[in-house]
């Protein structure tokens, strides 16, 4: 399709011919905000060159955003978590400094591997999804999942004679987060199947798990001591361990709730 050329357009023909370009050159923000950037531009005496820059970086931007809520989306996370969401404060154990620096995700860009070791309620799984978030909005491809959801799955693949093609679809992403790892006991199978994920990621792409578990109690959810040891091998080396303690922050949250409900 060719636009009609012509000197002189009305504002009402200018306007629909704008229309027309953008949604032919799949210009989706530059269409719905160009009428007000273009005022903008009239009361701040842009240059030709300024409205054009300010009409072009709103579409990179715009597309920047949507990027990334399809790579946060691809995650699969269960809920939003943001580390501004984070109550430091409420566990010391937890460095602020060293989660910010993870933040910066170079130790993805390293392939390295991350281990938040803590009991249940002291921000594990708030953490991981948060700094899974970080690595999406950066430009990684991330995948979330509950340790025994995806033993589960590489069973089935296994029965199913898929395992290679599933084994190699986790391998793909940049950062894999397993949740929950050591929650249950895994039989001798299922924790070679997760072992071979992880060979598969070692020193390429990195994993982040989340446990409540210290890595000496594995061997409830590993029973086979040597694969346990490999596999701690596998989560530690060159990576990053943060412990989240044992008070549960969201319990103690819950119970100064009630204190100030019933003092109220």
């Amino acid at each position: 399709m060719t636009l009609p050329r012509q000197r002189g357009l009305t504002e009402q023909a200018a306007d629909a011919a704008i229309d027309t370009a953008c949604r032919l050159l799949r210009l989706p923000s530059i269409r719905n905000e160009f009428n007000e950037i273009a005022d903008r531009a009239i009361k701040d005496q842009m240059t030709y060159r300024g409205f054009l820059a300010e009409l072009l970086m709103t579409e990179c931007d715009d597309r920047a955003r949507r990027r990334s809520e399809r790579r946060i989306k691809a995650a699969g996370f269960p809920r939003e978590k943001s580390l501004r969401a984070f109550d430091f404060d409420a566990n010391p154990n937890i460095d602020a400094a060293t989660v910010h620096t993870l933040a910066s995700c170079e130790w993805i860009k390293k392939s390295q591997p991350l281990c938040l070791i803590g009991d249940s309620g002291t921000g594990k799984s708030h953490m991981l999804i948060a700094l899974g978030t970080e690595a999406a909005m950066k430009g990684y491809r991330v995948r979330y999942t509950l340790a025994t959801k995806l033993v589960n799955e590489l069973v089935e693949a296994a029965d199913e004679k898929q395992l290679n093609k599933t084994i190699a679809r986790y391998g793909r992403v940049d950062l894999l987060c397993i949740d929950e790892l050591g929650y249950m006991e895994l039989d001798r199978h299922g924790a070679e199947l997760l072992f071979q994920v992880l060979t598969e990621r070692e020193e390429k792409n990195s994993v982040a798990i989340a446990s409540n578990e210290s890595f000496g109690g594995w061997t409830k959810t590993f029973t086979d001591p040597r694969l346990c040891a490999a596999i701690v091998d596998r989560l530690t080396f060159n990576g990053t361990i943060i412990e989240t303690g044992t008070d549960s922050y969201r319990l103690a949250s819950t119970r100064a709730r009630a204190e100030h409900a019933e003092a109220g």
